[in-house]
């Protein structure tokens, strides 16, 4: 009924080609003309290494290459390409040439010019070191040519750029001791930002400087040059063919971590859908199944329509059977609008756990007015019920949070919002940012000290843009909204939603907020279906895959989260969730090629039930009578039982532990 690639990750159409590469003793691979995982035997040297060219509101122009050749060798390569950077009144083109050479030394130059005349915010290179990295010593070469020593920082860091890794024209780290990788950049200033705060895995160093003026103009004519090398350099005692490593291949394995001590499972709710329609009696009994605890609802109190938003939310959380999280969101003529909206949360009467106070962007951007708007905010509504919580934080990355800490003394929690898809759009960068949500989390709970750490929302795309310096576009006809992804509905979409339960409730965050209820952003399909069908392409009155992920996790609401590992999280990733002796793991490839999990530390008794290709339509269609499978029995040996995941498959696993 769907293609096998819509199921998978939501469009017809072959991922990019991915080639593997050699480079003396580094392994990598190219993709559409970037290089990602340059390893050391199984040491990641670099994440990622592409150019650019983002507009004045810091959205990314894609690609279109064309003339690609191809030299490689077994220990070498060269790469050639030309890219057309075009959209509106962008037009940027240029030349790729990439070599690798039997020392390990990489060379990537960029030589474009302008076409139009634009206003543009970056163009260049962008050289992502992986997070793993953190800790890992540092030379950093600047531009007068003075040289600093450091390490790259363990804890985020909100500031731009990350000191010393400023005025950069070369920047040198350890990799193994004794073994140091340089990447020199020439043709323009680089410095780094800690992309961690966007819940990217890694450490940007990018061109150019912040410190400058942008957007700033581009003349038709005007050319860019740029280039990055990477080398390697041994200072170990001399001992033979000294980087010459050797790469094994180990089994993969998911493993609960039973002696690890459990933490509670987070409170999960969804926010109320962006259209207008009311849910069906369906939807209302499909979302019941879920065992949510909340129900989030966006008030813009300056919007007219705020009184009707809030009555269609009281209404279907009542439905539901569980509190609003309503989200205020405070202008300067804060006074007014509270003193208005009062009588009106009155006359309605929600039931509201937790109020969560923004101040808009008009006056965030005027200082720190968080102290301001909460006290407002409360001496209005506080009387309205006195166990309702209180938030604030931010509506958007968590940077924005680490950069303006709100006031603690007036508040019960603090929150922030996730997604995948600041920087980076396919879905191996998607999956990359799931180990990066534990090390925001953790950064988030740091500042909270013993308030309650909250997300919400996280969802696929970005909401509305915060780092817009102009008025955003219309979305054209014919063509999704940017803040819809055609992943919602995939196979992909569910072993994701997997990822972030699973690095948010280790991390230790209370409440977490996910999509909304029906709809292109939800976890369900409207009764009418999509209102671009060619373009995403679910089924009308279907559950996404995602949707089964939520009341895997519903039936345990309540209970708490034993750690797990993975042994390649890139393949394979899941949460692990217990209630009473009954424990359940939820595991998920995460790739395009089929794999074998061996899964460790399980009961005797295990049965397990997968949501893959060979049945998602019909747990798509029919998901009652998916639910009502009990899976099949697992024979394990000592605790470890063998899985088949096909790709982006996802494996419920239920056992008994007794606990100790």
């Amino acid at each position: 009924m769907l293609p096998k690639n819509v199921l998978y990750y939501g469009k017809n159409e072959p991922l990019p080609e991915r080639l593997a590469l050699r480079a003396g003793p580094l392994s990598l691979f190219y993709e559409e003309g970037d290089l990602r995982y340059i390893k050391l035997g199984d040491r990641e040297v670099l994440r990622r290494v592409y150019a650019a060219v983002r507009d004045r509101n810091w959205g990314t122009i894609l690609p279109k290459f064309s003339n690609v050749q191809l030299d490689i060798q077994s220990d070498s390569f060269r790469i050639a390409y030309d890219v057309e950077n075009k959209q509106g009144d962008i037009d940027f083109v240029w030349h790729g040439s990439i070599m690798g050479d039997t020392q390990g030394t990489i060379a990537f130059t960029l030589d474009g010019v302008a076409r139009s005349t634009f206003m543009k915010n970056r163009i260049g290179f962008c050289v992502l070191h992986p997070a793993a990295c953190a800790a890992a010593a540092c030379v950093v070469e600047h531009v007068d040519g003075t040289i600093e020593r450091s390490k790259l920082p363990v804890f985020l860091v909100p500031d731009q750029p990350v000191l010393p890794f400023a005025e950069m024209r070369a920047m040198t780290h350890e990799v193994l001791p004794g073994v140091w990788a340089e990447v020199r950049f020439s043709g323009d200033i680089f410095e780094m930002e800690d992309q961690r705060n966007w819940t990217d895995a890694s450490y940007k160093t990018l061109c150019t400087p912040l410190r400058l003026p942008y957007p700033v103009e581009i003349k038709a004519g005007s050319k860019v040059t740029q280039s990055i090398t990477l080398r390697l350099k041994d200072e170990r005692p001399v001992t033979g063919d000294r980087l010459s490593v050797s790469v094994g291949t180990s089994p993969l394995t998911f493993s609960l971590q039973p002696d690890v001590p459990a933490v509670p499972l987070p409170q999960i709710g969804l926010g109320v859908a962006s259209h207008d329609q009311p849910l069906s009696e369906r939807e209302l009994t499909r979302l019941q199944a879920l065992q949510l605890h909340h129900l989030r609802v966006d008030l813009p109190l300056s919007d007219p329509a705020c009184e009707a938003t809030l009555r269609r939310a009281s209404t279907e959380a009542s439905a539901l059977g569980i509190p609003l999280e309503a989200a205020l969101f405070v202008s300067k003529n804060g006074e007014a609008e509270l003193r208005q909206f009062l009588p009106i949360i009155e006359q309605v009467r929600p039931t509201v756990g937790l109020w969560m106070i923004y101040p808009t962007k008009e006056i965030y951007s005027g200082g720190t007015p968080f102290a301001e708007v909460v006290t407002l905010a409360r001496k209005y509504l506080e009387n309205y019920d006195l166990k309702a919580r209180w938030a604030t934080g931010t509506n958007t990355d968590l940077i924005w949070l680490l950069r303006t800490p709100p006031p603690l003394e007036l508040i019960d929690a603090v929150t922030f919002a996730i997604t995948p898809q600041v920087h980076a759009f396919d879905n191996a960068s998607v999956v990359e940012t799931l180990e990066a949500q534990a090390a925001a989390a953790l950064s988030a709970r740091q500042l909270a000290g013993s308030r309650l750490t909250i997300v919400s929302p996280v969802t696929f795309k970005m909401r509305h843009n915060p780092y817009a310096t102009g008025a955003v576009p219309p979305t054209p006809p014919g063509q999704l909204p940017t803040q819809v992804d055609v992943r919602q509905m995939s196979l992909l979409g569910a072993g994701w939603t997997i990822g972030s339960l699973k690095y948010l409730a280790e991390s230790g965050v209370s409440i977490a907020t996910y999509y909304e209820t029906t709809g292109w952003r939800g976890v369900m399909e409207l009764e009418g279906g999509s209102p671009l069908p060619n373009i995403f392409r679910s089924l009308p009155g279907s559950v996404f895959p995602l949707y089964h992920v939520l009341a895997d996790v519903g039936e345990f609401a309540g209970g708490e989260v034993i750690a797990s590992r993975s042994s390649d999280t890139q393949r394979v990733d899941g949460l692990s969730v217990r209630k009473a002796d009954r424990v359940c793991a939820i595991v998920a490839n995460m790739s395009d090629e089929p794999c074998q999990v061996a899964v460790q530390h399980l009961g005797s008794q295990v049965r397990v039930r997968y949501l893959d290709e060979t049945n998602v339509i019909e747990a798509m269609q029919a998901p009652e009578n998916f639910r009502a499978q009990s899976g099949e029995w697992l024979p394990t040996i000592s605790g470890v039982g063998e899985i088949e995941l096909l790709p982006y498959a996802v494996a419920r696993i239920d056992t008994v532990i007794h606990s100790r």
